[in-house]
């Protein structure tokens, strides 16, 4: 096929963006799981808090052990971001040992390393003992430059990867089809199919193993066991809880949400008519440009992810696919425009995940969140480390993750993440309302009725869909999201649908439609 003009491609883009919700090739190319709702109240030895692949990991291993684990998913299973990754099972997660080494000393930073070179390794060690068919293949791991200014720094990471076990180096050319300035190069990393591999891991659980589908946890009862209940009432009574839903559903007193902000990354899946070279890369320097090859049954996908964001700040979220498709058309020779898809992640104050215990006072609760969209390793890593916490009371990597750290570069943080969240939570209170009688369809619009902030959406069929858009999370107005048609949280990353539905949290409670009761804050926040 000749390849297509820009303008042909951004057509693709806008037609595809117009006509068809995103999806993602790891879900549409492997079967729906169909497991039932929770309808009376069971125990367990473990409740673990959702589907995705700290839980799943986590209910293998703690399954291993002997105990009966019960899983708990809002939606279905890995439909979240575990379904949105680009999939890339490495420990090069940007330029990060250096800045650990300089932040949390060279002991935490060697944790760090050891924790996601094991995991790699547990990734690979389960394929082959399991015989799992998941595209599983090693490849190097870049991270690139085309700018000066960030060659000392790859340079300065080469060392730090070094200092602490991992088999990096320097390279000055890659394979790929422009210059560099410099790239720091992992060995024996990997990448492989995600929801193959992970549908695998909950096939091997045994019959005492339950999951329950459709199940959102809403809030937990301590006593002398956990309750775990759901949006039903029904209880899953349990020694220990495994909070793993992305964003923590109950805070426990640990002011997650003030200590985590939302990232939203784009990822377009192409074809091309040149063969990709071996290898998964990455840009040091913004915007991120991130690539790499997936084996389809039809030939070979290619992966351009990128164009991060903090969720509901971006005022046309829809010029990021954009965006992608012109980094690719300029790179290679685009065939076709196969898929889209976004995602979101949550980032730590120091980039580093919290996993552990929720807090202090809570010895027999722990979460796993924050993986600032390094989460192959990490989450398994995570779910490594709980499953120790829970069979040993200990793990070698306990420090370095631990939710109750806080570092100079925690505190700095911490100011400048919540600075931003009061800014956009004034914000949307200031923000000017528009008229709706002529809003076209397919776009949305912010207007008042009877003096409440209320989101506009006008289907394709000419139908209106008005939402209360005050968040029901802790009461942030929300932003149209143009390019996945949703209605997002700037300040804490909530995102619904233009009726009203949960997306992903940490909201619990959908948006009201106007004539309903006033929107109630959860009030599980503080607990």
């Amino acid at each position: 096929m000749d390849n297509k003009s820009f303008d042909e491609v951004i057509n693709i883009s806008y037609s595809i963006r117009n006509t068809e919700p995103p999806g993602s090739y790891w879900i549409e190319s492997t079967p729906k799981t169909d497991y039932p709702e929770l309808k009376e109240d069971i125990q367990a030895d473990v409740a673990v808090v959702g589907g995705g692949m700290v839980g799943i990991t986590c209910a293998h291993l703690l399954a291993r052990e002997g105990l009966k684990v019960v899983i708990l998913e809002a939606d279905r299973l890995l439909q979240g971001t575990t379904g949105h990754t680009t999939a890339k099972v490495t420990s090069q997660h940007a330029l990060i040992y250096d800045r650990l080494i300089t932040q949390m000393g060279q002991e935490k930073a060697r944790q760090y390393a050891e924790a996601n070179e094991n995991a790699i390794r547990f990734i690979a060690d389960t394929v082959a003992e399991q015989k799992i068919d998941c595209d599983f293949a090693r490849r190097p791991a870049y991270v690139y430059t085309q700018s000066t200014g960030y060659v000392h720094q790859i340079e300065k990471e080469e060392k730090a990867a070094s200092v602490l076990g991992i088999k990096a180096s320097v390279v000055h050319d890659l394979p790929l089809p422009f210059r560099i300035k410099a790239a720091l190069r992992f060995d024996g990393q990997a990448q492989f199919h995600p929801l193959k591999y992970l549908k695998a891991l909950v096939k091997m659980l045994p019959d005492s193993c339950l999951i329950f589908e459709q199940t959102r946890a809403v809030n937990i009862e301590e006593g002398n066991s956990l309750a775990v209940i759901t949006n039903q009432g029904k209880k899953v009574i349990a020694s220990k809880v495994v909070i793993a839903s992305h964003y923590p559903f109950f805070d426990g007193g640990g002011m997650y949400f003030a200590r985590m902000y939302p990232s939203r990354s784009y990822v377009t899946g192409i074809t091309i008519a040149e063969k990709f070279p071996e290898g998964m890369f990455i840009s040091a320097e913004d915007p991120t440009r991130s690539l790499r090859s997936q084996p389809m049954e039809d030939g070979e996908l290619i992966l351009v992810g990128g164009e991060d964001h903090k969720t509901g700040q971006a005022k046309n979220t829809g010029v990021h696919y954009d965006n992608l498709l012109r980094f690719a058309r300029d790179t290679f020779e685009v065939k076709e425009v196969k898929y889209r898809w976004s995602t979101q992640d949550y980032i730590t104050l120091d980039g580093v995940p919290y996993v552990g215990n929720l807090t202090a006072k809570h010895p027999n609760l722990y979460v796993a969140t924050g993986f600032a969209k390094w989460g192959m390793t990490n989450s398994t890593a995570a779910a490594m480390i709980i499953k120790d916490l829970i069979i040993h009371g200990d793990s070698p990597w306990k420090e370095v993750y631990a939710p109750s750290r806080f570092n100079t570069a925690s505190a700095v943080n911490f100011v400048v993440t919540n600075v931003d969240v009061a800014k956009h939570l004034v914000a949307g209170k200031l923000k000017p309302a528009g008229e709706m009688e002529d809003l076209p369809p397919g776009e949305a619009r912010i207007v008042s009725i009877d003096g409440d902030k209320i989101g506009a959406f006008r289907d394709d069929k000419g139908k209106l869909r008005l939402v209360d858009i005050t968040c029901t999370h802790m009461g942030c107005e929300l932003s149209w999201n143009e390019a996945e048609r949703s209605w997002d949280c700037p300040c804490h990353g909530s995102r619904f649908t233009y009726e009203g539905d949960i997306i992903e949290g940490p909201a619990l409670s959908r948006l009201r439609h106007p004539g309903e009761g006033p929107n109630q804050v959860e009030p599980n926040v503080f607990q």
